[in-house]
């Protein structure tokens, strides 16, 4: 069993259910859907993960460590935490994959996650050698390496960027409708702030199986404002 640390918001939440429907598969329920069926094929790898932003990425429980420890720190996390906003939130491009992104580098985000990728850092197993390899090294950054070393994921740190995927990789001659598409199917939730309100802990049953939903939970409601004489 693989754990991992993502974001997405609460089951209820229109932006939840809307992706649930555009990739066919909903994280919470583990019911499929059928709506966008045509476009099945390209969201194929982002349905299997569920729908989300990668904070702490999949990993394997330290010899150490137990599933109620890692529980009880998600807790705890969860607890200390704070709501806040991303200002803008937009469909944007990470090479062939499309995602929801903010806008712009968002400092409060960038360093919330780096919290995340610490915290739960003494739960995470080494990697093995095929874990590794699949994350193809020689292509990296000489940073990104020293991350995957260190934290087990090359994409953290300086080197984090907030993406909510939602589509595979898609041919360069079809990307244009693509990015149309998805601004019609999500244009709702674009242009406008999108609050991280809470975390989830998700869970690979085993390797190769759909990534569900163990537990969300709020994060803690904003603290009061300094009051203006």
């Amino acid at each position: 069993m693989r754990y991992a640390i993502y974001f997405t918001p609460a089951e209820d939440d229109a932006l939840t259910r809307k992706a649930a429907r555009w990739l066919g598969r909903d994280a919470f329920s583990c019911d499929h859907y059928q709506d966008h069926r045509d476009y099945a094929e390209i969201t194929a790898d982002p349905r299997r993960y569920g729908f989300h932003a990668t904070l702490k990425a999949p990993f394997e429980l330290s010899d150490n460590t137990s599933e109620g420890e890692l529980l009880a720190a998600f807790e705890a996390f969860c607890e200390k935490q704070q709501v806040f906003d991303i200002p803008k939130l937009v469909i944007g491009s990470l090479g062939p994959f499309f995602a929801l992104v903010p806008e712009g580098t968002h400092q409060p985000l960038q360093e919330f996650a780096a919290e995340v990728v610490d915290y739960f850092e003494p739960f995470r197993a080494p990697l093995s050698e095929h874990d590794i390899a699949r994350r193809k090294p020689q292509n990296l950054t000489e940073r990104q390496r020293q991350n995957l070393s260190r934290w087990g994921y090359p994409h953290v740190m300086e080197d984090f960027r907030f993406h909510m995927t939602l589509t595979g990789p898609v041919a360069e001659d079809r990307r244009n409708q693509m990015a149309d598409v998805l601004s019609t199917e999500f244009s709702d939730f674009t242009d406008r702030p999108l609050t991280i309100s809470g975390l989830s802990l998700f869970i690979e049953p085993a390797r190769g199986d759909d990534f569900k939903i163990h537990t969300w939970l709020p994060l803690a409601a904003p603290g009061p404002t300094d009051m203006k004489e």
